[in-house]
């Protein structure tokens, strides 16, 4: 594996794990009371619980594209 087919990789990966993130933000945005009535009745949480573990979830998500997806692939852009 070369660095170019490591760049490519890298780059589809970023950008399918950027549309996830921003399809599951879209969707948490626009289906919020769903959502909360759904995972109230199932977990027994309140509307103010599910917002902070969704919150907690994209921004953790957010997290793990950047580290594992975006600064390598600028490093690599970086490197050649």
């Amino acid at each position: 594996m070369n660095l170019q087919t490591l760049q490519e990789f890298l780059f589809w990966c970023m950008v399918i794990n950027l549309g996830l993130l921003t399809f599951s933000a879209l969707l948490i945005m626009s289906l919020r009371p769903w959502i909360c009535q759904m995972h109230g009745r199932f977990f027994n949480l309140s509307e103010d619980d599910i917002s902070k573990v969704l919150y907690a979830f994209l921004g953790f998500y957010k997290i793990v594209v950047i580290v594992f997806n975006v600064v390598p692939w600028i490093a690599l852009q970086i490197m050649t």
